[in-house]
């Protein structure tokens, strides 16, 4: 049967594929039906990569006993990489048009990502920044072309800011240089100066107008990067079980292990997804903050992963360190991630003194773990499961009282 319906003019903004060039034109914020296209789900697999390079190099430094050094390298290289993501994923939310030009350059991106990702070893292990630096000039070069492109089609107030954007981009770019050219003792500096000048970038040029991202887009953006991390923590914590079984036979010292980051991975799974987080979205302050805090979960839920390799190969005796520091790899980003999650997601959903206390008493009680020894990682496991079961509990409980009082009380 041939349907008898016309179809709809597209909204102002929104994407139509039909033309081969468009107006980088902003979308709008309350576009029905908005979600994650699949060039967006291409650029966020290749930042896997990026990701597993450098959860590998956390592991090697950690089991090498250099566990502060690899700490340090591991926070500048995650930073690296979230940032590239941020930059492209806000970006994407108010301007994807997904015309040929905005794919072709979108491509080049993710070319800059592996690029950075070839580097993320030698960022590691000698603090060199080359390449690093090279894949940051691809992709930093492609924004401000796309950033550009967005300003020639705006007018006012919206020219303006992504103008700022622009000359902010190719700022710092310049700025990161001081990464390849000052001598090693000055580089710690540098980053730190220019992670902040990053920072600074979006809200300085949104402090007059602000761009249109949407809020259900975003949120899906980044609970979809929240899932590729945990993948990659469960495929990283699966090849080392693998290997340390083929080579030691160390079967059921390692069950426990397994078991324990499991239920890790699906207790941060369930606990971040709980709360439809999109509708606390309404301003750019609230996204800035909410945006931001996520380096924080994103590097402790890929720390996870690592914390788990060390816990393997310490179990078989390949780590020179000691049980309590294996431990301490897997609870305590286990612990960041709990807080961080509670402080930016479900403490804006949470009613009630028992209702709050649930994540911040599981990463404390997570953290105490820490000392159980070879059982440390199983226990952790089942207090984030039990802290989920608390929650669906004290959530189910609060819906029934509520539900009573609706039906008990007198009709208006």
């Amino acid at each position: 049967m041939m349907s008898s319906s016309t179809p709809q003019p597209a909204p102002p903004g929104a994407r139509q594929p039909e033309r081969l060039l468009r107006r980088l034109t902003a979308r709008g914020r309350e576009e029905a039906h908005r979600v994650s296209s699949p060039l967006e789900l291409l650029f966020d697999l290749c930042f896997v990569v990026a990701i597993a390079q450098a959860g590998a190099q956390l592991v090697h430094t950690g089991t090498a006993g250099h566990v502060a050094q690899g700490i340090l390298n591991y926070a500048t290289v995650f930073f690296a990489i979230w940032w590239a993501w941020m930059n492209f994923s806000w970006f994407a939310s108010a301007y994807d048009n997904d015309d040929a030009l905005y794919r072709v350059v979108t491509l080049g991106q993710i070319a800059g990502v592996l690029v950075l990702a070839a580097g993320v070893a030698p960022a590691f292990e000698r603090h060199d920044y080359l390449v690093v630096w090279l894949g940051y000039v691809i992709m930093r070069l492609a924004m401000t072309a796309q950033w550009l492109r967005a300003a020639r089609a705006a007018e006012g107030a919206e020219r303006t800011t992504a103008l700022r954007y622009a000359g902010g981009v190719l700022l710092c770019q310049v700025g990161w240089l001081g990464l390849v050219l000052l001598p090693e003792p000055a580089r710690l500096w540098v980053f730190l100066v220019m992670a902040v000048a990053e920072l600074c970038v979006p809200v300085y040029a949104e402090k007059d107008h602000g761009t249109s991202w949407h809020a259900h887009h975003i949120a899906e953006r980044y609970g979809l990067f929240t899932i590729i991390v945990l993948g990659e923590t469960v495929a990283a914590a699966t090849v080392a079980v693998k290997s340390a079984v083929d080579e030691h036979d160390a079967l059921g010292e390692l069950l426990p292990i397994a078991a324990g980051g499991l239920l890790i991975v699906f207790s941060a799974w369930w606990i971040y997804f709980v709360v439809p987080i999109h509708g606390h979205l309404r301003s750019s302050t609230q996204a800035f903050l909410w945006g931001y805090g996520h380096y924080l979960i994103f590097a402790s839920a890929a720390a996870i992963g690592a914390g788990l390799e060390v816990v393997v190969e310490q179990t078989v005796g390949k780590a020179h360190i000691s049980t309590l520091s294996a431990s301490a790899a897997v609870t305590l980003p286990t612990a960041l991630f709990l807080l961080t999650v509670w402080a930016l997601h479900a403490r804006h959903f949470k009613a009630g003194i028992s209702q709050q206390l649930v994540l911040p008493v599981t990463a404390l009680l997570v953290i105490c773990c820490t000392f159980l020894g070879e059982w440390a990682v199983l226990a952790a496991g089942l207090v984030s499961a039990a802290s989920v079961a608390a929650g669906v509990t004290l959530t189910a409980r609060r819906a029934s009282r509520a539900r009573e009082t609706g039906a008990t009380a007198p009709a208006a």
